[in-house]
């Protein structure tokens, strides 16, 4: 086992590895604790810009459904009469200039595999780069763009925000509950208590909203149009690739519809080669459609990837909506 995937089981269970570092943890948080100090008091700058910000982020390392939250609220925001614009860090992306605009064709090794997915499923005007100001302020400017959702940057403290939105695994939740590298969490979970919303994908808590995953068509990565069915795949053997935060969740979604899965676990944001995809039977090959973005281009015919959406209490439609409208 690699040192991050023994880090990563420690944060889960508790073991030796995260009780010998603890004392990076406490000052990982005091070094956080400190930050948000110095942007309260004002010896950071914060920038607000002249159209109100959502954030969806998380508190912990890994996947925990951000990206079809994203998606969810700009749909939301577009039905409800905004001109939402998205903005994102391009996590992955090896462009040599920031911000860099996205678009539903843009290549993701400039540009980041979830940008790209977001961008073609939300149908928003997109920008990527680690300057959240930045980003936003020019997304605003070319796209006239009347409200941003950044995905992710729950800790870029420098974009003042509107909104923020905690996106919690509800089968992982907070894991050991303690700060990196000891643990996952990118901030103390007292942080939860001061969002506006806290979305679990899964079990959930109280004053939790919850989101399920909902998708049962599998789409050809040769043939857009072709479609197939999970039903149809129940009880075959299947390959399923996935380069996500939580593989595990995955397969196990996959497997509840009646799949022999095959596991291909891979690090997330991983990039693909057309190795990758090859395997010496006939068994179909699955896969999320973050991955497809980046395995498009080595397509065959027996590859198929699996579209999401979440299904929502509408209660957290109509919740964010009126707090917009106050704010």
């Amino acid at each position: 086992m690699s040192f991050a995937k023994s880090l990563e089981y420690s944060w889960y269970n508790n073991n030796a590895l995260s009780l010998l570092l603890r004392p990076l943890s406490w000052l990982y948080c005091l070094i956080i604790f400190m930050r948000r100090l110095a942007y309260a008091m004002g010896l950071l700058k914060r920038h607000r810009l002249t159209v109100p910000v959502i954030v969806v982020g998380n508190l912990t390392v890994g996947g925990t459904g951000k990206t079809p939250v994203v998606i969810h609220i700009a749909h939301l925001l577009k039905r409800s009469g905004y001109s939402p614009g998205i903005i994102s860090r391009g996590y992955g992306g090896k462009a040599r200039s920031w911000p860099q605009q996205v678009r539903p064709d843009a290549d993701p090794v400039m540009v980041g595999d979830e940008a790209i997915l977001i961008s073609r499923r939300s149908g928003c005007p997109m920008a990527v780069g680690p300057d959240r100001v930045k980003t936003a302020s020019l997304l605003q400017q070319h796209s006239g763009c009347d409200i941003i959702v950044s995905d992710d940057g729950l800790q870029h403290y420098a974009l003042q925000r509107d909104v923020e939105i905690v996106v919690i695994d509800g089968m992982r939740r907070f894991g050991n509950g303690l700060c990196l590298p000891a643990g996952p969490l990118r901030e103390p979970v007292s942080r939860k208590e001061k969002v506006d919303f806290v979305i679990t994908n899964g079990a959930s808590s109280r004053n939790e909203y919850v989101m399920r995953y909902q998708g049962e068509t599998l789409v050809s990565l040769n043939d857009p149009e072709q479609t197939c069915s999970l039903t149809d795949l129940k009880g075959q053997r299947v390959h399923v690739l996935a380069g996500i935060g939580n593989p595990a969740r995955f397969f196990e979604q996959l497997r509840r519809k009646g799949l022999d899965v095959i596991e291909h676990p891979f690090t997330d944001h991983h990039l693909y080669r057309a190795e990758d995809l090859i395997f010496n039977d006939d068994h179909p090959v699955l896969m999320t459609e973050k991955d497809a973005v980046k395995c498009q281009r080595y397509a065959a015919d027996n590859a198929w990837y699996l579209p999401i959406e979440i299904e929502m209490n509408n209660d957290f439609d109509v919740q964010l909506l009126n707090l917009l409208e106050k704010k």
